[in-house]
């Protein structure tokens, strides 16, 4: 079986948004010890609304449902879905606030963590790449936006 290294080369290979920025050089030097591996069950909640969680996350494998409460005591509205290749979580990563959504796994899933530590020791330690991730992360957001906002369009 393959080491989480060696699967965080793979998925650096694939054309995904988040490792866009990265050339070989920096995959071959990547630190994989700022990902962790998690795998996540139907069901189960990645996080919660109202919650301070402090990591981003690639989804490997899987779908992660995204909701937001309502008005209405108990009420949620699914905002979308995500699923391979997909970042969720990038508002966690930034800010150290509470979660404006919550997000569970509507099956079972395979997601790649980095903690906001993590992620901040990589700044520190090389901030070309971490700028290359952020630049990564921020294409991802970018193309789920303008997705949004064409499904938004569509409506009216």
């Amino acid at each position: 079986m393959e080491n989480l290294s060696e699967k965080i080369k793979l998925w650096f290979k694939k054309d995904l948004p988040i490792f866009r920025y990265l050339t070989k050089g920096d995959v071959r030097t990547f630190p994989p010890s700022l990902f962790e591996q998690v795998n996540v069950y139907k069901g189960e909640t990645v996080c919660v609304e109202g919650k301070i969680c402090d990591y981003v996350a690639l989804i490997l494998s899987g779908k992660i449902e995204i909701k937001k409460d309502t008005d209405f005591a108990g009420k949620q509205v699914v905002i979308g879905i995500l699923s391979e290749g997909s970042v969720v979580g990038e508002m966690w990563l930034l800010e150290d606030h509470p979660g404006p959504v919550t997000a569970v796994a509507v099956e079972d899933s395979i997601l790649l963590m980095m903690s906001r530590q993590n992620f901040n020791t990589l700044i520190e330690n090389d901030p070309v790449m971490g700028v290359k991730l952020l630049k990564g992360v921020l294409l991802s957001t970018s193309i789920r936006l303008r997705k949004a906002y064409d499904r938004m369009a569509a409506i009216f």
